[in-house]
């Protein structure tokens, strides 16, 4: 796969500025919607937590002005399309009083997507102290949201970002950020496995709409434990159904490497059937996904300001991928397949 400039460009830039006072005006005029504002850290947009005088909360998107508008509403269909299959543990879209499904705001001669969806309550995955019990409910509510994906088409699903998984062989450009040998070896291996057993095996992998970035900050603990939300949906991509399992199971890092994403695939596969062939690939999938994580960190760290908070989030959140990466590494394929199999009951 060639490089493409844009998907470098669309994790690069920096997320809209747009003055709180701005955005309240706007949301009030089009969403007729007003309260209290708190600023949300995120990637490529500008988000608000809002909190109207009685009590009811969103979440206020001021989406990135590089994101094609086909984009914004791909992302906005996949929400509608879950709330109308009866998801739910996924936002609802707000509409304005227009009855759009999404307003604008104007800045600085750049028109930026303004998006309005309910705010879900509930304790993130990332700061739970993850036990195989909560692994198997992970597994087993996201193999929920991809079967009510199932279907699901638009002419927006297939963005351009380097997140995707199908873009991995594009992150040898910035291999140079990676000041490390041995981490920079880890990652030219990840993504050599990658080129050399996933990318032949593309066309005949299953393919759906899937939430594309199953990470523990977009997964939701109600008090007892139990998934109850499944957020940000900006990662979203049509792509190989196993990238879903895969993609999660990279941020279920036990003491030893096994511990939590054998019960969590488990868990999915008795959910969601897993074939043959998306299972001999997990290993790769799931080292190719850490070698993402890694090669973008390394590149925020020397793009971005030291105040930068994402940056700063990544920091505190991601460093452990490198250790992870190694860990799966020193393992071996044969024998991440063998124990997965036989966790499942087809080894």
């Amino acid at each position: 796969m060639m490089t493409s400039p844009t998907a470098f460009a669309n994790v690069a830039a920096d997320p809209p500025a747009i003055s709180p006072g701005v955005v309240r005006r706007a949301v009030s005029e089009q969403f007729a919607l007003d309260g209290e504002y708190k600023p949300l850290v995120s990637e490529r947009d500008q988000n608000f937590h809002l909190r109207t005088p009685s009590g009811e909360q969103y979440v206020v998107k001021v989406t990135s002005a590089v994101e094609q508008r086909i984009v914004s509403d791909f992302h906005l269909a996949c929400l509608l399309h879950l709330e109308a299959a009866g998801a739910t543990a996924t936002p609802r879209v707000i509409r304005t009083v227009a009855g759009e499904s999404a307003g604008r705001i104007e800045c600085d001669g750049k028109t930026h997507v303004l998006r309005v969806v309910s705010y879900l309550e509930g304790t993130p995955l990332s700061t739970a102290a993850i036990d195989t019990g909560t692994a198997r409910e992970f597994g087993t509510q996201l193999a929920n949201l991809d079967a009510a994906l199932q279907g699901f088409r638009h002419p927006g699903e297939r963005p351009e970002l380097l997140w995707d998984l199908q873009r991995v062989t594009e992150l040898r450009a910035l291999q140079h950020h990676i000041d490390s040998t041995t981490v920079g070896r880890s990652v030219a291996l990840a993504i050599d496995d990658f080129e050399s057993n996933v990318e032949p095996k593309l066309g005949s992998l299953r393919r759906q709409v899937i939430h594309g970035d199953a990470n523990p900050e977009n997964v939701l603990l109600d008090e007892s434990r139990r998934v109850c939300g499944l957020i940000d949906f900006s990662d979203s991509v049509n792509a190989p159904l196993v990238f879903d399992v895969a993609i999660a199971a990279s941020y279920l890092r036990g003491v030893e490497p096994l511990a939590l994403i054998a019960p969590f695939v488990a868990a999915y596969h008795a959910a969601l059937p897993l074939q043959k062939d998306e299972i001999e690939l997990l290993f790769d999938l799931v080292r190719a996904r850490l070698a993402t994580t890694v090669s973008i960190l390394y590149w925020r760290l020397a793009e971005r300001a030291a105040e930068d908070a994402y940056r700063e989030k990544s920091l505190q959140s991601e460093g452990a991928a490198i250790h992870f990466l190694e860990a799966l590494d020193a393992l071996g394929r044969d024998e991440f397949v063998s124990s997965i199999n036989k966790k499942i009951g087809t080894g």
